[in-house]
């Protein structure tokens, strides 16, 4: 396949856990090549390994893909023309392709129990040797394992791998691949009950659903050579494949975590894509860093659009080497998306967060508040701390120290927002009356205009950081700023 044909990928996972940040790297890579040339990006659900199947992983999958804006123009819940989408609703079709490998004599029935099984691992153990088959089974004379197979005697189908030689496939992203025959197993291709393994169905189903490029992680490299055989032995045309380099921890010392994790200070190291989105990161942000963890443009250029990655992504540019995953520097595109979003646009994204919060904010409010605290989120989460006192009828109990300024007593305060209330008093609040009236108030005490406006801050935000001063009095209102003087003045007096 030429590079300007449309290009069908799939991504195709197993449906045993939540979306890790690794799957949404791999069909990321999917929806970029699909999109740059006009193809088809289609989501399959390989869920033949029943005993670990978990039923809120499609959901968390779908979920996920969505928030990311990864669209599928085929597969689950989309449909399309290669349907069935989900592979145990294909059980039919991997029946025919089985009863060809077997009749091409490149596969045969083992009746070996388990327990014989173990115990040839047992031995190989041994000896020293890699765990696997002892090919016992191979040499059965089809007329009879046909006849056991009908009296019903159980059996697995395996490969049958050639003793000698080697076998050569090629990965756009590592060249050619040559493995030498005597180190493969004869993997189990069907198991006892009739389902296929991964082995076996995700050539068929990639070979009928016309699939032109597979990409996946770097530890499928190890089946790589069982696949090429496959293809080689069903008569298929091998479609591109290229293994995605491995996504290391931080320290960049081993593969990142399947599972989350805590750093020092508590907060979570997400690896879920759901929980990314719980965190408040926006989708803009991780696609566009997921895109740089194995690929890079030219070297120099990191912040991009999705556009732009369509554009510039290709094969070519991806990286055999592994890559570290940096939250910080997730963190910095995160900090840099949110500023560039509209106030509306972040007022919108903000709002489900704060209000899952516990905050029960107002949009008209919110947007008055959005371009003061813009330049201090990293995390649309972080909102909360810088408003929610916005929102809220009376302050939750604070500790008085905190209206004290700096190089001045507790004694000090009740004189100050007694003079703040009568500068605010006979005003309008909007910016520029707030300003001059407050700085004057302060000149007129004698006092700087930071040691004015401490304790208006504290008594009217419950605390000592939050938005600039003169934004926060026009958002809350005159009536509520002055509401909130007064109780701090009769807290001090009561204290």
């Amino acid at each position: 396949m030429t590079n300007n044909q449309p290009a069908r990928v799939r991504y195709a996972p197993s449906p045993t856990g939540f979306f890790h940040v690794g799957g949404a790297r791999t069909a990321l890579y999917d929806y970029l090549l699909a999109k740059k040339t006009g193809g088809s990006f289609i989501i399959r659900i390989e869920d033949t390994d029943q005993k670990r199947y978990n039923p809120d992983s499609v959901r968390d999958l779908l979920d996920s893909l969505r928030y990311l804006g990864l669209d599928w123009d085929e597969g689950a819940e989309v449909g399309g023309d290669y349907g069935p989408y989900t592979q145990t609703e294909r059980l039919d079709i991997y029946q025919k392709y089985s009863q060809q490998i077997l009749d091409s004599g490149h596969a045969y029935r083992c009746f070996c129990s388990s327990e014989r099984l173990a115990k040839v691992n047992e031995d190989r153990q041994k000896a020293k040797l890699n765990p696997g088959y002892d090919r016992f089974c191979r040499n059965i004379p089809p007329a009879e394992a046909e006849r056991r197979a009908a009296a019903g005697e159980a059996f697995v189908l395996r490969i049958k791998i050639p003793l000698e030689g080697s076998v050569t496939g090629y990965d756009a992203i590592r060249g050619d691949i040559t493995v030498a025959n005597a180190v493969l197993n004869d993997a189990v291709l069907v198991k006892s009950n009739g389902i296929p393994t991964y082995h076996f169905a995700v050539v068929i189903d990639d070979h009928l659903m016309k699939i032109t490029h597979i990409m996946r992680g770097e530890e499928w490299l190890g089946s790589f050579p069982i696949h090429v055989h496959l293809y080689n032995f069903l008569g298929f045309e091998m479609p591109v494949f290229a293994h995605l380099p491995v996504i290391l921890n931080p320290a960049g010392k081993g593969k990142m975590s399947k599972r989350e994790t805590r750093a020092p200070d508590g907060s979570v190291y997400p690896v879920f894509v759901h929980t990314f989105k719980e965190l408040g990161y926006l989708p803009e942000a991780l696609v566009n860093y997921l895109a740089l963890l194995g690929w890079s443009y030219d070297g120099q250029t990191e912040i991009m659009s999705r556009q732009e990655l369509i554009e510039r992504f290709s094969l070519e540019r991806v990286n055999a080497s592994p890559a570290s995953f940096n939250y910080d520097k997730l963190n910095n595109f995160n900090g840099i998306y949110i500023r560039q979003l509209s106030v509306e646009d972040l007022t919108d994204r903000l709002l489900p967060y704060l209000q899952a919060d516990g905050i029960n904010a107002k949009r008209d409010t919110l947007l008055k508040i959005t371009p003061m605290i813009r330049e201090r989120l990293t995390l649309l989460t972080d909102a909360a701390d810088w408003v929610d006192f916005f929102f809220v009828d009376d302050l939750p109990d604070f500790d008085l120290n905190l209206l004290t300024p700096k190089k001045m007593s507790l004694q000090d305060v009740p004189g100050i927002l007694q003079k703040a209330k009568e500068a605010l008093s006979g005003i309008e609040f909007t910016h520029n009356e707030l300003d001059a009236h407050l700085r004057q108030a302060a000149k007129e005490l004698g006092i700087k205009a930071g040691q004015m406006f401490q304790p208006i801050r504290v008594a009217v935000c419950g605390k000592k950081v939050a938005p600039p001063i003169f934004g926060t009095l026009e958002a809350l209102g005159k009536e509520t700023t002055l509401k909130r003087l007064d109780l701090a003045l009769e807290k001090l007096q009561n204290s």
